[in-house]
């Protein structure tokens, strides 16, 4: 072989080996924390959480555990699991504020639960890079509200760049708004009642489409039907319907259609849960609550309150926080500073962090990966200089599945 050649050859075999070195070595990280908030437990003072392979291998006292040689090491004066945004749509919802990166709701029907978010999901928007750069590691995204049943939800990585690179579940629930943001005068529904009699009809519907494919004779069953498909896997209880209802009234409304259908509901939104504290806690629905700094004194929020969180955390109904949808520029709110204010109107630090993080991995269903440090669980991880609740404290590392996404401090 010519020398030239022999020498591209080997120069290629180099690379290739030094690049598998150093995706090695980065899998193996040793972060250091004065504070270690795990919760799986009460958080430990000068801790150590152990990274191999994208998994927590260990995590404790830095007096137990030391750190191999060769394992990169990261310090920070505070780590927490990394966070997770428990209602989203960034990523269909873009920071241009454009049509063209405008992808969360589609208004050309009220009834669209076969709308996948994975077919509209951008991971390279940049919404996606800035809301990661503040410790948020797992989102559930997908089309928000707006119309009567908007379409399917996802939950997905803060990374990747494809869609593919992201998911950790393509369709998690099934998202329906009910009350004014999803009143359509001209074409309807205009009205409340109009709102939940579409939304019985069409589960009824789905009831017959499902009793029909399984008993009917083959040159008698009913084609298949995306949309029916869908809120047939609502009606089995294999996902969630995610109802937005910020007026008690509506709140109400959905907890009747989610009895009477004996469906698995999450709340969404809830404005007004704490007048109704008692039926939510009834119907053991999960509240995904409005973000604590939306705005009150503007229609369906306008009794909004900042200790609604502390409410029903205080009632044992499980709460976790989002940054919702937002109109305008720069079109998402950060999950941390939610927290903050959440914790400083009723909850605890560890209550309040526990709301972005391990009880919206619950209410999500993903607890199994991600929302705690664990040993087994993905290495998601957020590091700050300071209490990650006060304001002059910043994000200085984020960690997703082992890997260092973000060092930039924020």
């Amino acid at each position: 072989m010519p020398y030239g050649r022999c020498a591209l050859v080997l120069g290629s075999v180099v690379l290739v080996l030094m690049s598998w070195c150093n995706t090695r070595v980065e899998a193996q990280i040793g972060v250091k924390g004065e504070t270690v908030h795990t919760l799986a437990g009460p958080a430990i003072n000068n801790g150590v959480v152990l990274i191999r392979d994208g998994k927590i291998e260990r995590v404790g006292p830095a007096s137990q555990i030391t750190i191999p040689k060769g394992f990169r090491i990261l310090q920070a004066k505070v780590v927490s699991p990394g966070l997770i945004d428990a209602h989203t749509v960034v990523g269909l919802s873009g920071y241009l504020n454009q049509a063209q990166d405008q992808d969360q709701t589609e208004r050309s029907s009220s009834m669209q639960p076969d709308l996948r978010a994975i077919d509209a999901y951008n991971p390279q928007e940049r919404l996606v890079d800035w809301v990661r750069g503040f410790g948020i590691t797992t989102l559930h995204t997908g089309h928000g509200p707006g119309v009567l049943m908007s379409g399917q939800t996802m939950i997905v990585k803060s990374r990747g760049k494809t869609v593919d690179d992201a998911i950790v579940v393509p369709n998690a629930m099934v998202s329906v708004t009910l009350g004014e943001s999803s009143k359509e005068p001209t074409k309807g529904p205009g009205s409340r009642a109009k709102q939940v009699a579409l939304l019985r009809a069409e589960l009824i519907k789905a009831q017959e489409y499902a009793s029909k494919r399984k008993t009917a004779s083959d040159d008698k069953k009913p084609g298949r039907d995306l949309r029916l498909d869908e809120l047939v896997r609502v009606l089995n209880r294999e996902i969630p319907l995610l109802v937005t209802a910020q007026r008690s009234q509506d709140i109400i409304s959905a907890i009747r259609i989610a009895k009477e259908f004996n469906l698995k509901l999450v709340l969404d939104g809830a404005a007004e849960a704490y007048l109704v504290i008692d039926q939510i806690k009834e119907a053991n629905a999960p509240v995904i609550l409005h973000p604590t700094m939306a705005r009150a004194g503007m229609g369906e929020t306008e009794n909004l309150s900042l200790e609604t969180a502390s409410r029903l955390k205080k009632e044992g109904i499980s709460v976790a926080l989002q940054s919702g949808f937002e109109s305008y520029v720069p079109k998402t709110r950060v999950v941390l500073y939610e927290a903050a204010v959440a914790a400083a109107n009723g909850l605890s630090f560890e209550e309040a962090l526990g709301t972005v993080t391990i009880e919206a991995a619950r209410i999500l269903g993903i607890a199994d990966r991600v929302g705690s440090l664990e040993v087994g669980k993905d290495a998601d991880l957020a590091l700050f200089d300071g209490d990650p609740f006060e304001y002059t404290s910043h994000v200085i590392g984020v960690l997703i599945q082992g890997e260092i996404v973000s060092e930039e401090v924020r």
